[in-house]
């Protein structure tokens, strides 16, 4: 067994290990959003604005439930996978087994708070008079009964994954899934039990329970061969494992607190406008949900992978991993956008026949879509943050995007253009935090004083940060002028783009700046400039 991890994590091509992982997690994630769009699809049969409006203000609720997963599936699996990498099989079996009771512990004690405060959280979500009922009906079978099941379904499919095992934690994932959209027409369709909203929600708890039955018997079946361990004398509270898992799973909680924060916000401004409004937001986030599951079944399935090699010191590998997933994923979300923006209509129409809702709906969708590329490229980001420990890192990356900008954006837009730019917050964050990264200060400053010193020039260090704040309106490798020879190359431990020859970029700098045809370069350039042009032809 372990001979075959070594395999999958240090020997098989990057392609086909990426694949082999990432794709039964994208499998599982896709069927996932099926069983969501289920929900919607079948209560929307009902064709009541109300009932489709339960299913979509209750959903925050279903996303702090990540929170938790995150904590302590995202927490347990990278500190599982990192400590396989460095061949410390104890830690991975306690790590896992603190995720595990953990994770049933929250998920309990999520359901006796919500049960308490039921009717302040109804509220809270947006409920009005006219939805109240129907919310708490799906809620009662999704969050009161269904928490802890839920959780833990989702937090041993991040364990068993964090091993390898990725088709197994899939098709754990999937057997869920697919029971629920057997099940919701059954139950919430006239012909059934015709229990509407309150009928989706029951489906979702007896589908999340079949799903932890199996992952019960996988690790009973597989109990000499799996590193995971729910072997309650295998808990521990030792502090590194404790600081190992919640270093990663805590800012990975928060995040996901945001996005529910986000989420919160942008119902509670939609529900003002009425519950054919909410209908179609709801619906038209479930339809955004496919491309975003497809990008975080790459980013989930690949954790295991870059964890790995990341702690055994395969830094190559690591890098090669990250760069194929994004030349596989990004095409792919280029083209769905455009899809998207061409079918917001029928896309809608296929979830609820409603005139206004279409309408509604098919102006959300074509605002959402256009920031699919850029979400997407954060998660994977994020993830690659998580799977290495830097669980900081990922933290202060969500809190820009969703605090500092999109939270924001979404009160300045809905007050620009009321309701229809609502949908254009992500865009608007996105892009703005797209021109934050090309425009990173700090190493404009650090190279600055690095290289300055060793060049002679009477351009002066104030000069060349006065530059900085321009920066992010030039792509080095684009530009025509200075440096007019360029190749990247590591300076420290930066990935950087310097010129070739610094002796003919200082003369023609020169020539550029003061018009002095004659300069003469100093012997100190001409010695840089010959050590730069052996280290470049080295790469």
């Amino acid at each position: 067994m372990m001979d075959d991890k070594t395999i999958l994590f240090e020997q098989t091509p990057v392609p086909k290990a990426v694949m082999q992982l990432a794709v039964p997690t994208i499998l599982s994630s896709l069927v996932m959003v099926i069983y969501n769009l289920a929900d919607t699809y079948f209560v929307g049969m009902m064709n009541n604005p109300v009932q489709n409006a339960a299913v979509t203000l209750a959903a925050p609720v279903l996303l702090a439930f990540n929170a938790v997963n995150n904590l302590f599936g995202v927490g347990s699996s990278s500190m599982m996978s990192r400590a396989l990498g460095r061949r410390d099989y104890e830690s991975v079996r306690r790590s896992s087994a603190f995720g595990f009771y953990c994770a049933l512990f929250f998920g309990l004690l999520f359901s006796v708070l919500c049960t308490v405060g039921l009717n302040p959280l109804l509220i809270l979500l947006g409920a009005d008079a006219n939805t109240m009922d129907a919310t708490a009906g799906y809620l009662r079978w999704t969050v009161l009964l269904g928490a802890a099941p839920a959780i833990l379904n989702v937090v041993m499919a991040y364990m068993v994954r964090a091993e390898g095992s990725s088709l197994h934690a899939s098709i754990g994932t999937m057997s869920g899934c697919l029971l629920n959209i057997i099940l919701d027409p059954i139950f919430i369709l006239p012909w059934g039990f015709d229990m509407g909203a309150a009928g989706a929600g029951l489906a979702t708890f007896l589908s999340n329970c079949v799903a932890c039955v199996y992952f019960f018997v996988l690790l009973r079946v597989r109990r000499k061969t799996t590193f995971v361990c729910i072997n309650p004398e295998k808990f521990s509270l030792q502090k590194y494992i404790v600081l190992g898992v919640c270093a990663v799973g805590i800012p990975a909680a928060i995040q996901n607190l945001l996005n529910v924060t986000g989420m919160t916000i942008l119902n509670n401004f939609t529900s003002s406008y009425g519950a054919q409004a909410v209908a179609a937001m709801g619906i038209t986030q479930k339809i955004n949900m496919v491309p975003l599951q497809v990008a975080m079944g790459f980013s989930q399935g690949i954790m295991p992978l870059i964890s790995y090699n990341y702690a055994s010191g395969n830094h190559r590998r690591m890098k090669e991993t990250i760069f194929f997933t994004i030349k596989t994923l990004l095409p792919f979300l280029v083209v769905v956008s455009l899809g998207y923006f061409a079918g917001a209509g029928l896309l809608t129409r296929a979830f609820m026949d409603n005139e206004a809702i279409v309408a509604y709906g098919t102006k959300f969708l074509r605002g959402f879509c256009l920031g699919l590329p850029f979400l997407c490229m954060d998660f994977l980001a994020v993830g690659v943050f998580q799977a290495v420990g830097m669980g900081k890192a990922a933290l202060s990356f969500a809190i820009l995007r969703k605090i500092v900008l999109e939270i924001p954006a979404l009160y300045l837009l809905n007050l620009l253009f009321p309701l229809y730019g609502l949908s254009y917050a992500q865009l608007v964050a996105e892009l703005v935090l797209e021109k934050l990264k090309q425009a990173d200060l700090g190493t404009v400053r650090q190279l600055a004083f690095s290289i300055l010193p060793s060049v002679s020039s009477s351009v002066g260090m104030k000069d060349i940060l006065s530059l900085a704040g321009t920066v992010s309106k030039f792509h080095l490798t684009e530009t025509e002028g200075f440096p007019f020879e360029l190749k990247d190359a590591m300076v420290g431990k930066k990935d950087c783009v310097i010129p070739v020859t610094l002796r003919d970029n200082v003369i023609r700098l020169h020539q550029f700046l003061f018009d002095e045809e004659d300069y003469v370069p100093s012997q100190q350039v001409e010695e840089i400039s010959e050590q730069i042009e052996l280290h470049t032809r080295k790469r």
